[in-house]
């Protein structure tokens, strides 16, 4: 059986009759159980993928295919599909079946998506490893030893084993970069607004955005183009038009004025994941680009305002699980009070737990204005930076991770140390614009690193444009 890597490669075999999505599928689904160790997948849709990959076989037929016709996405638990369960990875929405589809889910379909199955994450995209799932640590396919990075790692993986073309993950503070960094994938976290949230269920409203993992620039690009786009149905939803990104890959990017902040290669950065960095902006320097460092003054506050806001929109958002309405239920309460205690106490992970308590404390009497309001007023400091950045180069380029995957169960009991991870990636959500992650080769462990790009708000075109650049320049 062969796997494709690409959608686009698959295309071509499939215009040619070499295959049929009927068939793909059919051993997709099989090459998913036999790598089931990897507990990338939560749930893989057996029947729906199948009846869905006939229905694009006929549609083929019958030249009125659409842009995705074909192509196997997984979806990460976090977002609803109808019919299906959508856990959030945790025990307290276990058994809960969307009842409507997320907005995302709407736009694939109608361009012949084929949804495969739900990807495991770390419980309510709480996570930079995707070891706080309630079912199970996923393993990075490059080394079943190492985590994939979270909170998207099954999303990442599936890519990366070549159980899907491409995937939907959520990026709050670096979910989809930093697995794709760690994977040796291409992920992308669009601009806050450029998505519908709709029918995502939320960690953090002012931070989540829904954004895609492929295998190349350019199926990445296809996805985007389906998945923009403003909503009627999310009032956080931007009413920019809608570039076509895929035309425009190809451009030629001389004369563009890329910046690495000098915060960002400072102590604590691996020094072949720093020598990734500085080959990707030789590289760039070939195409004719020109690479100047810059300042980011405010970025060492950068990990305590992203934890004190998205914990304090955290216990907010998830006072509605309650063990009342759709959630689980403790067999042990005999009350009202210990109802809610302990549905909360034995649903819930330990690291959710942890943020609700933080989120709670600095929402709190006494502490509102000494933690979160003084947070708010340095999220538009850091806002600040990226627009006085802005003004001297067109694109950031920046380590991803400060280091290749670590192993399983290392930092676990260490929760400063795993918060530091997000060194490189949280600003991006704090500011609220675009960012991706390309490979750059392999760290001489073996192990995938990825550079990042950072642009201005809604400039998704310009970093899929230099994204593919630097995938063509093949960077070892």
């Amino acid at each position: 059986m062969k796997l494709y890597s690409t959608f686009s490669e698959f295309r071509s075999d499939l215009a040619s009759g070499k295959v049929t999505c009927e068939s793909y599928v059919t051993d997709l689904l099989a090459e998913i159980k036999n790598q089931q160790d990897l507990n990338c997948y939560l749930e893989s849709f057996n029947e729906t993928a199948l009846e869905q990959a006939k229905n694009s076989d006929l549609r083929i037929k019958s030249g009125k295919a659409g842009r995705l016709e074909g192509m196997v996405i997984a979806i990460k638990d976090v977002i609803n599909i109808k019919g299906q369960i959508a856990s959030c990875a945790s025990k307290i929405l276990g058994n809960y079946h969307a009842v409507y589809n997320a907005t995302v889910i709407e736009r694939l379909q109608a361009e012949g998506a084929i949804f495969i199955g739900r990807t495991n994450m770390d419980e309510f995209a709480m996570g930079s490893s995707n070891e706080n799932s309630a079912y199970g640590v996923v393993k990075n396919s490059v080394d079943k030893t190492r985590v994939p990075g979270g909170s998207s790692g099954g999303s990442a993986v599936a890519v990366a084993a070549k159980l899907a073309f491409t995937s939907l993950g959520t990026d709050t503070g670096g979910s989809i970069r930093f697995p794709a960094s760690l994977c040796g994938v291409v992920g992308m976290k669009p601009t806050y607004g450029r998505v519908s949230r709709f029918g995502l269920i939320a960690y953090a409203s002012s931070f989540d955005q829904i954004g895609p993992f492929a295998n190349s620039v350019e199926d990445l690009a296809l996805i985007m183009e389906v998945i923009s786009g403003h909503d009627p149905k999310d009032s956080t939803s931007s009413p920019q038009p809608v570039e076509q990104f895929t035309s425009i890959l190809k451009n030629p990017i001389k004369g563009l004025k890329f910046g690495i902040p000098r915060e960002y290669v400072a102590e604590g950065l691996h020094p072949e994941v720093k020598a990734k960095l500085m080959a990707a902006a030789d590289a760039l320097k070939k195409l004719g680009c020109e690479v100047t460092e810059v300042d980011l003054p405010h970025t060492q506050y950068c990990i305590a305002t992203y934890y004190i806001l998205t914990t304090a929109e955290a216990s907010s958002n998830l006072a509605r699980y309650d063990g009342v309405r759709y959630t689980f239920r403790s067999k042990e309460a005999d009350t009202l009070t210990s109802m809610y205690v302990k549905s909360r106490s034995e649903g819930f992970g330990r690291e959710v737990k942890r943020r609700i308590m933080l989120g709670t404390y600095v929402l709190s009497a006494g502490y509102y204005d000494a933690y979160y309001t003084k947070a708010q007023k340095v999220r538009r400091l850091i806002r600040t930076d990226f627009e006085n950045a802005f003004k001297k180069v067109d694109v950031l380029l920046t380590p991803t991770a400060p280091s290749t995957a670590f192993r399983i169960g290392e930092k676990t009991t260490n929760p400063l140390e795993m918060y530091l991870s997000d060194i490189y990636t949280v600003s991006a959500n704090l500011a609220g614009i675009p960012g991706i992650s390309v490979p750059a080769g392999t760290a001489s462990d073996g192990l995938p690193v990825g550079v990042q790009l950072l642009g201005k708000h809604f400039d998704e075109q310009t970093l899929l444009n230099v994204a593919y650049h630097l995938e063509q320049a093949n960077l070892k």
